[in-house]
């Protein structure tokens, strides 16, 4: 009776196609973010070159995050050392999300606090232009601002947009919201640069969590081994093959040794007979049967001293045969 140990052909090809599941889903999700993050980059850089003066921190995390995504591409496409691959795409994820965290908290709270759109909105911003020719950090000049108790001047450089209604007179140095924009081509740069922080903020938040969760799929992804590999590092256990007719115990499972065993070396020996020892007559001698046949085909070959007999007879070889039944 056989008794199979060894994976059967089903159960490869559910492995095979659990593994081509999994390494799908880890594709689909690393292509999500890498798209993500190229696009939090886009949106960061052009955020953070729309003005001169308003810092913005929302590419940080693109940068992060798409240089983990491509390293996940290249781990997930890989066969040997994919591991370390994966591993190393999985520290930069999770870099990147922390990066994505605190950046989203920044640019929020400068876009929620330190950027009044009510005046960009209403039309009470002016743009100051020095004409061609001039850069804003070459050329400066002083502007009237009025407020509703007293008026002063400003001072402020060209290409900028300002808001008389956020720039306090009393305390020029203290003010909580930006009242100048600078390097900008017009007060409607402004306002797109308020949209692009939200834009950069919200983007940020999604790219928290698809790392999150890109991370978890990688690294649950990491730990399985193909089915190529699967089936060369583990040889299944021999086939026991039970005979009760022949009492033979055949194992079926191992293969053929390539090396084959040493042979005796055949010396040619005297071959000695007893002088006391007549072979009977060929008219006695009936016919050898099929059982006799390999002791006598035997006694044509010569062995080496050594070697252990391969017949034996039942009787002396000075005595008579006994005579054969009828």
């Amino acid at each position: 009776m056989q008794q199979p140990t060894a994976p059967s052909t089903v159960d490869a090809l559910d492995a095979a196609e659990q593994f081509a599941k999994r390494r799908r889903t880890a594709l689909w999700f690393t292509v999500a973010l890498l798209v993500l993050s190229l696009i939090i980059l886009v949106l960061g850089l052009a955020a953070g070159t729309r003005t001169g003066n308003v810092d913005v921190a929302g590419y940080y995390p693109g940068i992060i995050l798409s240089f983990g995504s491509f390293l996940a591409l290249v781990g997930i496409n890989l066969v040997e050392n994919r591991r370390p691959m994966l591993v190393a795409s999985i520290i930069f994820i999770s870099i990147g999300v922390i990066a994505a965290f605190f950046c989203a908290i920044v640019d929020g709270v400068i876009a929620a606090e330190f950027i009044d759109r009510r005046p960009l909105s209403e039309g009470r911003c002016q743009f100051y232009s020095s004409g061609s020719g001039y850069a804003y950090d070459n050329y400066h000049t002083e502007v009237l601002c009025y407020t509703f108790s007293s008026k002063c001047k400003l001072r402020v450089k060209s290409n900028t947009c300002y808001c008389c209604d956020l720039y306090n007179c009393e305390s020029p140095e203290r003010y909580s919201k930006y009242y100048e924009y600078t390097g900008v081509s017009s007060c409607m740069d402004a306002s797109h640069l308020y949209r692009l922080l939200w834009a950069s903020v919200v983007l940020n938040v999604l790219g928290l969590f698809l790392g999150i969760v890109t991370a978890a799929i990688l690294g649950a992804f990491k730990d399985i081994k193909p089915v190529s590999q699967l089936n060369c590092s583990s040889a299944p256990p021999p086939h026991i093959l039970y005979n009760p007719a022949q009492q033979v115990l055949t194992y079926a499972g191992f293969c053929p040794s390539n090396q084959a065993l040493p042979a005796y070396p055949n010396y040619p020996l005297p071959v000695q007979h007893h002088s006391s020892f007549q072979a009977p007559s060929s008219a006695d001698t009936p016919l050898p049967d099929d059982s006799q046949a390999p002791s006598q085909a035997s006694s044509s070959y010569v062995l080496s001293p050594n070697a252990p007999s391969l017949y034996t007879p039942p009787y002396n070889p000075g005595d008579k045969p006994p005579p054969y039944a009828s």
